[in-house]
C-alpha cells in the first residue's frame, strides 16, 4: 500500500492516502456536527410558521365575531351535496383519501382566502404513517368544539371573563385504527377538526417538541403540555392528547 506522496502530471505532489482519509474523517465529523443543527432550524422555522399561522386564525376569528354579533361560529355547520360543511371548509363523504374539498364555505376563508395558513408545516404528510382524509391537505389545525357547539348559538365571547385562558386553536390530529389502510394492528396519523374536553378524544397534536401551538382567544399564542393521562402514543414517534380542560372551558 503506497502511503507516500506521489508526484502527478505536471510534476504537482499528490495527496496520500493517509492525507485522504483524515480529509474524509474531519468531513464526516463536519456533518455529524451540521446535520442535527440543520435539522434543529428546519424545526425551529416550522415552528414559527405554525405560530404565525395560528395567529392569523386567531385574528380572523376575532373579525368573523365582530361580524356576527360576538358569537362565535360552529365547528360543524349544514351537509350539503354529499358532504359536510365544517369550520374550515366543505369535506364531501367517500372513502377516506378520496374525498373532495373546498375551504372556501369556511367560515373564515373570508378573512384568512387562500394564504395558506391552515398547514402547519410539522404536521409531516409525507410519512408513511400519515393517512389522508381527503385529496391534497386540508387542515392541520383544531378548534374548540365548546365555543361553537353543532347544535345551539356559539359562544357569546365578548362575555368571556378571561379571554387570555380560553383556548380557540390548536395543533390538531388524531390516531385512527379504524379506517383503512389505517387498522388496530397499525393505526395511522390523521388531521383532525376538533378539541373538547371528552375523555375519550385525544385530538390535540404535541408536534413541537411534545408541545402544542395553541391560539386564545386574545389572539396570543403559546405552546402547551398535554393534560397528564391524556397521552397518546400508538402512532410511532407521534404524541397526541388534550390540553387541560381549564383551557377549553370558557370562562
Amino acid at each position: 500500500m503506497n502511503t507516500h506522496a506521489t508526484k502527478g502530471p505536471g510534476g504537482r505532489r499528490g495527496f496520500t492516502l493517509v492525507e485522504l482519509l483524515v480529509v474524509l474523517a474531519i468531513v464526516s465529523v463536519l456533518a455529524g456536527m451540521l446535520l442535527p443543527a440543520l435539522a434543529r432550524t428546519r424545526r425551529a422555522a416550522g415552528g414559527i410558521r405554525c405560530v404565525s399561522n395560528l395567529r392569523q386564525y386567531a385574528v380572523a376569528a376575532q373579525l368573523y365575531w365582530d361580524d356576527h354579533g360576538g358569537r362565535a361560529f360552529a365547528e360543524r355547520g349544514g351537509r350539503t351535496n354529499g358532504g359536510w360543511t365544517y369550520w374550515f371548509g366543505w369535506l364531501q363523504d367517500g372513502s377516506e383519501g378520496a374525498r373532495e374539498f373546498d375551504p372556501r364555505p369556511g367560515a373564515l376563508w373570508s378573512y384568512v382566502g387562500s394564504r395558506g395558513v391552515a398547514l402547519c408545516p410539522a404536521l409531516d404528510r409525507a410519512s408513511p404513517s400519515y393517512k389522508s382524509k381527503a385529496r391534497g391537505a386540508s387542515s392541520g389545525y383544531a378548534y374548540n368544539q365548546i365555543l361553537g357547539p353543532r347544535n345551539g348559538p356559539g359562544e357569546a365571547m365578548g362575555s368571556l371573563a378571561v379571554p387570555t385562558a380560553v383556548a380557540v386553536f390548536a395543533d390538531g390530529a388524531q390516531s385512527n385504527d379504524f379506517q383503512p389502510p389505517a387498522s388496530p394492528e397499525h393505526p395511522m396519523l390523521e388531521e383532525f377538526y376538533y378539541f373538547g374536553t371528552n375523555r375519550l378524544e385525544a385530538t390535540v397534536h404535541f408536534r413541537h417538541e411534545d408541545r402544542a401551538q395553541v391560539a386564545f382567544a386574545d389572539g396570543h399564542v403559546a405552546g402547551e403540555r398535554p393534560e397528564p393521562g391524556s397521552e397518546d402514543r400508538r402512532v410511532t414517534g407521534q404524541l397526541l392528547g388534550r390540553i387541560v380542560a381549564e383551557r377549553v372551558t370558557p370562562r
